[in-house]
């Protein structure tokens, strides 16, 4: 009976050292996996001056800065781009302790001097066209071995299996990605000033194509009229 105990006390004892081993393996890859609801998303910081930007106008006692970004959408932590949307970096000052209330649809955009404008659009509808530069899908297997013995479908030189869909980028990589678009935009409602934020329009066309741009300012604060450099 002694010898017995003595053994059921030493599996025992090899179960729990197994089983902490198990736990402190788990944590530690827990640890090292990137946990995108930790992630810091960062506003995006007004330059020091109106004067920062590529064009400045007044609107009252406000006076705002505002750059082409193009196609591109930089945020503070990194740039990605949208084939869809053409984007403006835009600065409000004012004096110390000044407030403003800030609204997207208090901006529009005039490109090559047309008549109709472009309004701001919500930050959201950006999401579906938004691209990161650096993601490289994974490369597709090769089938070239398996597809030379391929069955037709009676056409000539057609092969009854369909390339396969392009790859999506990782769910945790695109939520990132929103977020730190949705935390660069333009905030709005009452802020103390100076505020910063990115300013999205619908403009499939290349940004070379661009000769001239206003980006115009109707608000609160009053009225204003700023021409950006394509």
């Amino acid at each position: 009976m002694r010898s017995v105990s003595s053994l059921s006390t030493g599996l025992s004892i090899v179960t729990s050292v197994l089983l902490f081993s198990v736990c402190v393996a788990a944590q530690d890859q827990n640890d090292q996996e990137p946990n995108t609801k930790e992630l810091s998303f960062k506003s995006m910081p007004p330059r020091a001056a109106a004067s920062e930007y590529q064009a400045q106008g007044n609107a009252g006692m406000v006076t705002i800065g505002a750059e082409f970004a193009g196609h591109s959408v930089p945020t503070p932590d990194h740039t990605y781009s949208s084939e869809d949307y053409v984007v403006v970096e835009a600065g409000i000052f004012g004096p110390p302790g000044a407030r403003a209330t800030l609204s997207r649809d208090d901006f529009s955009l005039r490109v090559n001097g047309k008549k109709n404008v472009l309004a701001s659009e919500p930050y959201e509808l950006v999401f579906k066209s938004l691209k990161d530069p650096e993601w490289q899908p994974p490369a597709a297997p090769d089938d070239s071995k398996g597809s030379k013995g391929g069955l037709t479908t009676g056409g000539a030189g057609q092969n009854d299996t369909a390339p396969p869909p392009p790859p999506k980028m990782p769910f945790p990589l695109r939520r990132s990605m929103e977020q730190h678009v949705q935390k660069a935009a333009m905030q709005e409602g009452d802020r103390t000033l100076p505020q910063a934020g990115l300013l999205f329009f619908l403009y499939r066309g290349k940004a070379e194509g661009i000769k001239s741009m206003e980006l115009m300012y109707n608000g609160a604060a009053g009225k204003a009229t700023l021409e950006l450099e394509p």
